[in-house]
């Protein structure tokens, strides 16, 4: 198709525009607590769910996501790093096992 364009002097770029676009989706996070905190329950994350709390906190910066691993120290699949690096790279709270007192508060 390139050399088409080129052929009738089309002026066309192949992919040199970046476009962006969203996708509505929903989330229900497994818990509220009273003071509007939202605390989800992991076992492991996989990609999906790392680009799904990813685009959920940045489409609402205003929400305190946290994350209670069942093992906060296991790597995650296919990578080097472990959930709690995970969480702390992208300004998530976490912790290991059982909810922190302080996200009551």
């Amino acid at each position: 198709m390139d050399a088409e364009f080129k052929r009738l002097g089309a002026g066309a770029r192949y992919e040199s525009l970046q476009i962006p676009y969203n996708i509505d989706y929903v989330y229900n996070p497994d818990w509220i607590l009273p003071n509007g905190t939202v605390v989800e329950g992991k076992g492991r994350l996989t990609p999906d769910e790392k680009r799904k709390m990813i685009a959920v906190k940045r489409c609402n910066p205003h929400l305190k996501i946290v994350f209670v691993f069942y093992d906060a120290h296991k790597k995650i699949s296919g990578t080097k790093q472990t959930h709690a690096g995970w969480a702390e790279k992208n300004g998530f709270g976490w912790s290991h096992e059982l909810p922190l007192e302080e996200w009551i508060g």
